[in-house]
């Protein structure tokens, strides 16, 4: 069925095209679907990504910029030389597809662990932490009246957002409330500029070829805010995957990162980065209560919520050592 829709709209939206063949779905969820196929031309196929939200599910969570400006976001990363997909077509009503677009498939890997530990990466890993600073220069380099109207996010709103889904799940965590009142004491106030934010900049996100990176992926969160919160969200430690003492994705330093994104003549503000850090190491234990609560509410006891639910304690880990300023020195001084 899913082969037969997207040959149609492939056949009147592609000058040449003939059809397409191996359409494969790449992920679950009951409002947003991957798909993965080729597109058919005399000469040659192309690979080709379909990210989409059902007819029936147009509309985008409260957080998410929504799947037409996710697309928008990506050609304007793609045309500034940010490592992105091009997006070779939006979908219309008239394609009975849903809401969403299709992208050119980009081959690499995703998977953390591979990245980090298989020896295709090992020339990679070294090189990475600057290079996705250098990436994150360039997207927060994008002029935001180009770019469609997107989310304001500050330091106080997210706080105070985080706390609204923390107390909603009724499950008091006593270091979810230490790290909300250090958010609160420490809140930097508004950022000297106010830029793109990618926000959610960190593996399973980004492409990874063995020459490092080739491709930043999904946009959905996408917002204009302080720069310095991609910078805190690669950083958080359940992104390491094990590997703590390299606080960006596992395989490098934040001095790494920083002298990537200060080359493009942009300026990196540790504090505010170390705030963000936090912040983003709390949401991610709020998210994995969340996960927890739906699995607990059903219908669907999907075992990866439970998996993902658990891991709230590992943030709590996480968030001590963040608040300890032992640890704080330590951290700062790689």
């Amino acid at each position: 069925m899913m082969e037969a829709l997207l040959a149609r709209c492939v056949m009147s939206r592609f000058s040449g095209a003939t059809g397409v063949i191996d359409a494969v779905r790449l992920s679950g969820g009951a409002s947003q679907e991957t798909w993965s196929f080729d597109i058919v031309y005399p000469a040659r196929n192309i690979g080709a990504i379909l990210r989409r939200a059902p007819q029936g599910y147009g509309a985008a969570p409260a957080r998410a910029a929504g799947l037409n400006v996710e697309a928008v976001l990506m050609q304007h990363a793609y045309e500034a030389g940010v490592p992105s997909p091009r997006v070779l077509h939006v979908l219309h009503p008239q394609d009975e597809l849903g809401t969403g677009f299709i992208m050119e498939r980009v081959e690499g890997e995703t998977i953390p662990r591979k990245i980090l530990r298989d020896d295709e990466f090992a020339e990679a890993r070294p090189k990475l932490a600057r290079q996705l600073g250098q990436v994150l220069a360039i997207v927060h380099g994008l002029d935001l009246l180009q770019l469609p109207a997107l989310r304001r996010m500050t330091a106080g709103r997210e706080i105070a957002e985080l706390e609204q889904d923390y107390r909603s799940f009724n499950w008091p965590r006593p270091v979810f409330e230490l790290a909300l009142r250090w958010l609160r004491d420490n809140d930097p106030g508004p950022s000297r500029e106010v830029t793109l934010v990618h926000g959610d900049f960190r593996h399973g996100n980004l492409i990874i070829g063995p020459h490092g990176i080739r491709a930043v992926l999904d946009w959905e969160l996408a917002h204009s805010g302080d720069p310095m919160e991609d910078l805190g969200w690669i950083c958080v430690n359940s992104w390491r995957f094990g590997e703590i003492d390299k606080p960006v994705g596992g395989f490098g330093t934040r001095e790494e990162l920083f002298a990537g994104y200060e080359t493009a003549g942009r300026s990196v503000y540790p504090e505010r980065v170390r705030f963000w850090e936090v912040m983003g190491t709390l949401r991610w234990g709020v998210m994995c209560c969340g996960m927890m609560q739906r699995f607990r509410a059903g219908p669907e006891h999907s075992i990866e919520r439970a998996m993902i639910g658990r891991r709230a304690s590992e943030t709590e880990i996480d968030l001590l050592r963040l608040l300890a300023p032992r640890h704080h020195a330590l951290n700062m001084s790689r």
